[in-house]
């Protein structure tokens, strides 16, 4: 995979939501040779225009964001154990036992009661998130506070492996999507468009909500990643999208009903091109789009999205074979798009 380099980069970089910075420097790196011009908003969106081989006929917003799912500390006990709030939607029996980084790289761990100290009706339930704390190591309140302080946010410590065509790291969620979006601005495109990469998409789509507001574009599309339930015991048809048939493209989510036209444009493209694609098959979740479609006047929405298997977890698995994909569909949607008279 050609972005692979860059991709392990991104899903490397800590950036709960609200603290995407280090995302960004890479973003930033990335794109400026590329880029006519760039802004960075109060919120800490990127905004990169760039122009293609012709003057877009519609203008044309496309989004990915920076920001991923993690923990932020909101106390530390007298015992020097942090207690934590999730940022973003994270199922909470996926948190006992796993490791983290906290602050500035403090190492940790979320611990629960041992199990042999369980009443039997605890034995088989899921544990709540107030009953878990982060263990840093500290033997007290003030030996934790010289390292953390609350207000930190922790991130999962995960591998990143790109063998067997798959790709497997925390944060694809949406790094991945920021990847592609620094891919077609390397490559080009040949219509102009703006490329936005935002900040707080996990705790309500704030950074693009403030982006479409400043860009005004009158057609937009979130470029994603979503929850792929292709595995055991998940009974056929609720599946949602599968890994390798292609990126995932959206009708309606919990936020958003997306432009009819775009949704079969998408496909048609995909069938005359040869290149895989598959409707997202659940009417849940919701992304960025949500927040852009709505701005202002308006803007019509479409919705290109990895499938990702854990989504929101530690380690997150994606295809190749879905990205490559999706890179060329991108790429064509939007030149179809930009390039038509009306929108």
């Amino acid at each position: 995979m050609r972005d692979g380099k860059l991709l392990r980069e991104l899903c490397a970089a800590r950036g709960v939501s609200g603290r995407e910075d280090a995302v960004r420097d890479i973003v930033l790196r990335e794109i400026t040779p590329y880029a006519d011009s760039i802004e960075i908003s109060p919120l800490g969106n990127v905004a990169a225009f760039k122009k293609g081989g012709k003057r877009a006929k519609t203008a044309l917003m496309l989004d990915a964001h920076m920001d991923e799912v993690g923990l932020m500390v909101t106390d530390v006990t007298d015992e020097g154990l942090l207690r934590f709030a999730p940022v973003g939607g994270i199922d909470r029996r996926v948190l006992p036992g796993k490791t983290v980084t906290v602050g500035e790289g403090v190492p940790g761990v979320i611990g629960i009661k041992p199990i042999h100290l369980l009443e039997p009706d605890e034995k088989n339930k899921s544990v709540p998130m107030k009953e878990l704390y982060i263990d840093i190591g500290a033997g007290s309140r003030r030996e934790a506070e010289e390292q953390v302080l609350p207000g930190d946010t922790a991130t999962f410590d995960s591998v990143f492996d790109d063998s067997e065509g798959l790709v497997k790291s925390r944060a694809l969620d949406d790094r991945a999507g920021c990847a592609l979006l620094i891919g077609l601005m390397r490559r080009g495109l040949a219509y102009d468009a703006t490329f936005v990469f935002s900040v707080q998409e996990e705790i309500g789509s704030n950074g693009a909500k403030t982006a479409a507001f400043a860009v005004a574009p009158r057609a937009a599309i979130a470029v994603e990643c979503t929850t792929a339930a292709d595995v055991p015991f998940v009974d056929p048809g609720r599946d949602v999208c599968r890994l390798g048939d292609g990126p995932a493209i959206s009708f309606m989510d919990r936020r958003t009903v997306y432009d009819r036209d775009y949704y079969r444009l998408a496909f048609e493209i995909a069938r005359d091109a040869g290149i895989k694609c598959q409707p997202k098959r659940a009417a849940a979740g919701g992304n960025d789009a949500g927040a852009i479609h709505s701005s202002r006047a308006g803007a019509r929405a479409a919705a290109v999205s990895l499938p990702c298997r854990y989504l929101h977890s530690p380690v997150g698995i994606i295809a190749q074979r879905d990205y490559e994909e999706a890179e060329k569909l991108l790429a064509a949607l939007a030149e179809r798009i930009a390039g038509a008279d009306t929108a």
